[in-house]
């Protein structure tokens, strides 16, 4: 029996900044999850997958993340996304500060 496939999007660190980037339907990458493009379909999150891997200059670190749907917007499945949103934990700096 098949695995049924959970809704995903494409995820990486911007090249420059380092900053989480999500990736939007025109294959650009928004700092903003709630723009992100919501893949439902195995197949297309492969071919997703493989464009934006393709952005070196862009992004780096791409893999795809676990979503849910909610009313009020997306929300990332695991606790890591949310590490990620904040920036380094090393030290309370930058976005942690804010």
């Amino acid at each position: 029996m098949a695995r049924s496939f959970s809704p995903k999007i494409v995820t990486a660190n911007a090249l420059i900044e380092g900053d989480v980037i999500y990736l939007c339907a025109d294959d650009t990458w928004t700092r903003d999850l709630q723009s992100a493009d919501v893949i439902t379909d195995e197949t297309d999150a492969d071919v997703r997958l493989i464009s934006a891997a393709s952005q070196t200059s862009v992004a780096v670190g791409v893999y795809l993340a676990d979503i849910e749907l909610h009313p009020d917007g997306l929300k990332t499945k695991h606790f890591r996304e949310e590490f990620r949103k904040l920036g380094p934990s090393n030290y309370f700096h930058g976005k942690q500060a804010g």
